[in-house]
């Protein structure tokens, strides 16, 4: 291991201002001398992971970029897309830790509250998230998702999100009770703390989960 742990922050769509916003997102929740983040960019993958056909390219590129290109360079991968993809295979493949941001995020939420609500980027997506918590054995804990319907890249912007932030989160709070809000998208984690303030009931970010739980399992303190 690196005397400082080497964390790669692999963002499998092609949004460079994405990748920015995650390893800042990493950053603050994990300071430089306890870790180095590199993130990179799969500058030939799709805008965003949305539809399902995004998420079956974005899984082989995972693949191939983590098992064939940055095995020996990092103590640890996150993959820094809500959805996981490629997650189990690559884990599969590799010796060092392999954190997903959507599993981190949510165990993260489960901690905060009982009743976890998450915000979307898309409609699209929903379905693909919903059948990932019951697959992973914490689907009775999720209240349901409410959907921003807006890009990506424009998720963690103010003017764009933040009032389909909001909107969708005291949805989730006041209809369906929930008492835990996980940010569903990599690129939000600019909006987690006014939404936090503007809702009351504790925001997740899973870009800042995903790195403690990388630091976390290169210290043996947890496992993937």
């Amino acid at each position: 291991m690196n005397v400082v742990p080497r964390i790669l922050a692999l963002n499998p769509n092609s949004s460079e201002s994405v990748t920015q916003s995650v390893v800042h997102a990493m950053r603050c929740a994990m300071p430089e001398r306890m870790a180095e983040i590199v993130g990179v960019t799969c500058s030939d993958g799709p805008e965003g992971i949305v539809t399902q056909a995004d998420f079956e390219d974005a899984r082989h590129r995972v693949g191939a970029r983590v098992v064939g290109n940055f095995l020996g360079a990092y103590d640890a991968a996150v993959i820094a897309c809500f959805s996981d993809p490629g997650l189990e295979a690559v884990r599969s493949q590799c010796a060092i830790p392999v954190i997903g941001m959507g599993e981190a995020g949510m165990r993260c939420a489960l901690q905060a509250g009982e009743r976890v609500g998450v915000v979307a980027v898309a409609d699209a997506a929903i379905p693909r998230h919903l059948a990932y918590w019951e697959r992973i054995g914490i689907g009775h804990r999720v209240v349901g998702e409410r959907a921003l319907n807006i890009s990506v890249a424009a998720s963690g912007d103010h003017v764009q999100a933040f009032e389909r932030m909001l909107a969708a989160g005291r949805t989730l709070r006041d209809k369906l009770h929930a008492d835990a809000i996980l940010l569903g998208c990599a690129g939000m984690s600019a909006l987690r703390g006014q939404l936090e303030s503007a809702l009351d009931v504790p925001v997740i970010d899973p870009c800042a989960a995903a790195i403690v739980a990388a630091i976390d399992a290169v210290n043996g303190k947890a496992k993937p």
